[in-house]
């Protein structure tokens, strides 16, 4: 979509179109300020991170593709992360055996509230870029491929974080190893784990957009772009690898958020250069 043709799309959805966008800066300035601070403000800015981008993925759903989109979105993912989260507590299936800390307060079935929310944080952005990845994919083949897409976004995306939160004492793994080259305090198991996920909960989103979101908005697109969710996944990954090379003492997982950007920005540029042409 051409610069002038974002405008007018701003433009005809009025001040709404300004929401995710506003929540976006405030999410991107909350997230700087947490490699400055520590101990109990260290906290305090990871649950405004965290609140922050679950409010953005609720409120960029609603505004583009519907309120039962938005609310459909809220109730699955928070869902889902409470299922998969607790049978992983209780199992150490799919991600191995972990523990919470008591730093993230009240719990339910053993999951801290936080956690459904750093979820929903994730998902819808996920899911968004997934679907920009594979617009050029064959009608046939687009919703696998939608779907693929998307949980390998969300998996990546943890690969930055689970080192991050184990770090600030969030959570702590029983066996670490083997892990990611670079990451020696999260196993690969919680990567093979966060894919599975990934693909269900990816699965369950497509269904619900392609039930919920209104069959003429479907036709023509979103009501509102999907730029402000995209540039808060950039940030929290990108932006998250240099807080971790420079101020977080975290180069393995700063180069792996790198290295798994990559193909996504390759992808893109390519499409850039198409639409172009």
């Amino acid at each position: 979509m051409t610069a002038p043709a974002v405008v007018e799309r701003i433009r005809s959805a009025g001040p709404r179109a300004l929401l995710p966008w506003a929540l976006t800066a405030v999410l991107v300035l909350t997230a700087i300020t947490y490699p400055l601070t520590d101990g109990d403000a260290r906290n305090a800015v990871s649950w405004a991170i965290v609140l922050l981008g679950a409010t953005l993925s609720v409120t960029h759903a609603s505004l583009s593709r519907g309120t039962r989109t938005g609310l459909g979105v809220l109730g699955l993912v928070a869902v889902a992360a409470i299922v998969f989260e607790a049978v992983g507590l209780a199992t150490g299936f799919p991600y191995g055996e972990y523990t919470y800390s008591d730093v993230l307060g009240p719990t339910l079935l053993g999951v801290p509230f936080l956690v459904p929310l750093a979820w929903l944080m994730m998902a819808w952005p996920s899911w968004l870029l997934g679907a920009r990845l594979t617009r050029g994919v064959r009608p046939a083949w687009r919703h696998p491929a939608r779907v693929a897409a998307s949980a390998a976004v969300f998996a990546a995306w943890d690969v930055v974080l689970d080192p991050q939160m184990v770090q600030a004492g969030y959570w702590t793994w029983a066996h670490p190893s083997p892990g990611l080259p670079g990451i020696d305090t999260v196993p690969l198991t919680n990567l093979a784990g966060w894919l599975l996920a990934g693909l269900v909960l990816m699965a369950l989103l497509d269904l619900l957009v392609a039930r919920t979101a209104p069959a003429s908005r479907t036709a023509a697109g979103p009501r509102i772009g999907d730029a402000a969710p995209l540039v808060a996944l950039a940030w929290m990954t990108l932006g998250g690898a240099l807080a971790h090379a420079g101020w977080l003492d975290l180069p393995g997982s700063a180069a792996w958020g790198v290295v798994l950007a990559l193909p996504a920005l390759a992808v893109l540029a390519v499409q850039a250069t198409r639409a172009r042409r």
